[in-house]
């Protein structure tokens, strides 16, 4: 019996470490800066609040991201890691 709460007791704590939170939050708004070294974008959004936000290796559209600056981006973030960046 000890045995098998051991095992449930792992598998749950295992399970619980890998959930993520999954919300993706969208920006809207004007990308004003890029810092290459850091991978960090400036984005003033539409409440004219500035966004701070990471690229990530998997993020999609980062190879776009230095010719978008000053325009008009929309960006999907999880915890302010970009996942999508594209052009509005």
């Amino acid at each position: 019996m000890k045995t098998f709460l051991s095992i449930a007791a792992v598998l749950a704590l295992c399970s619980a470490a890998h959930a993520g939170c999954g919300k993706i939050e969208t920006t809207e708004g004007t990308l004003k800066s890029f810092d290459q070294e850091s991978k960090t974008l400036k984005v003033e959004a539409k409440d004219a609040k500035v966004v701070s936000i990471t690229l990530t290796p998997s993020t999609k559209g980062a190879d776009l991201v230095a010719g978008l600056v000053g325009k008009a981006v929309k960006i999907d973030a999880e915890h302010n890691k970009a996942t999508l960046v594209a052009a509005k």
